[in-house]
């Protein structure tokens, strides 16, 4: 009998439950409105999965350096849907999700929730136990005054999230609709723009726009101070115009949020009508560190034998 390693083998997910309110990853079969979209956006149909599947398995048992589950076609599919079904470009995104993770062997060594409680007991990273108008998911990222940068450092924000993006990509409602970004900088202070430098300007930019398998649908700004056009000139260097045109920059006009995001989808804080509950950090990460099991096996996917010498290289600068 085959032992579950993956949450998608499992018959019962991990939920914790708020009040009336169960959180939970959705691993549900796609709704009809996501099976429209699908259809519409990524091509997707019997035909071009079953070809998408065969072929991309394919390509992937030839690269004999890089191990991955090919009997598993979930995880085939959470290539090719944000590729619209093109074997070869899910192949490439494959290569540089993995190359990504070698390059920055560091972030990526042993990651998972148990090791990294900091930074969601701080609170300053959530997403929305509920979905936008257009189903897809909404992380929040509070990196203002909220944000204790002696505390809690900028690669432990970019550890966080990548943990919720990796079990965002479980979803296949996710998948298909994307996820959308919001960055509340109320507060940011010069000490902590001085936190952000052009290194990691450029991990995240390249992480975004080449290396994450997820639909990035928008990056919404709210809030920001004039300290923040220092840090987003960090930034813009490395744009290019798809990502560029997917960054919106509202201050404090809500009418401007909204028009992306319908008030039906935010907390009352944001001006929205929503009526569920504010999911804490740390409330998520009592979810995630449920899931640890997933991410050792998601670990143990990629160009190990590269990973294990750059990490034995690492250990003997270290010396």
């Amino acid at each position: 009998m085959k032992i579950p390693t993956m949450l998608s083998e499992l018959d019962a997910l991990p939920s914790v439950q708020l009040g009336d309110y169960i959180l939970r990853f959705e691993l549900d079969d796609l709704t009809p409105f996501s099976q429209e979209v699908a259809f519409k956006e990524l091509r997707e149909t019997p035909e071009n999965r079953e070809n998408g599947i065969r072929e991309l398995r394919n390509l992937l048992s030839q690269e004999t350096n890089l191990t991955v589950p090919l009997d598993n076609d979930d995880w085939l599919i959470r290539f090719l849907r944000p590729t619209k079904y093109y074997y070869e470009s899910a192949f490439e995104l494959i290569k540089r999700y993995y190359a990504f993770k070698i390059k920055h062997h560091e972030i990526y060594q042993a990651l998972k929730p148990s090791n990294e409680e900091n930074i969601f007991k701080a609170n300053i990273l959530s997403v929305f136990p509920n979905r936008d108008q257009l189903g897809r998911r909404i992380l929040l990222l509070e990196l203002g005054k909220k944000w204790n940068h002696k505390q809690v450092t900028l690669d432990e924000v970019f550890k966080g999230v990548v943990l919720f993006l990796e079990a965002a990509m479980l979803e296949p409602e996710t998948q298909v609709n994307g996820a959308v970004v919001i960055f509340d900088m109320d507060g940011l202070s010069l000490q902590q723009a001085w936190q952000f430098t052009p290194p990691f300007a450029m991990r995240i930019v390249d992480w975004l726009q080449d290396s994450v398998p997820l639909r990035i649908k928008a990056i919404h700004i709210i809030n920001q101070p004039k300290v923040f056009n220092m840090v987003f000139a960090l930034f813009k260097p490395f744009l290019r115009e798809k990502l560029r045109n997917r960054i919106v920059f509202h201050g404090t006009d809500r009418d401007s949020l909204h028009s992306h995001i319908a008030p039906k989808c935010l907390p009352k804080e944001y001006d929205g009508t929503i009526d569920l509950p504010r999911v804490s950090g740390n409330e998520w990460y009592g979810l995630l560190l449920k899931c640890d099991g997933e991410y050792d096996t998601l670990n143990n996917y990629g160009y190990l034998k590269e990973r294990d010498a750059k990490e034995a290289k690492s250990k003997r600068n270290k010396k």
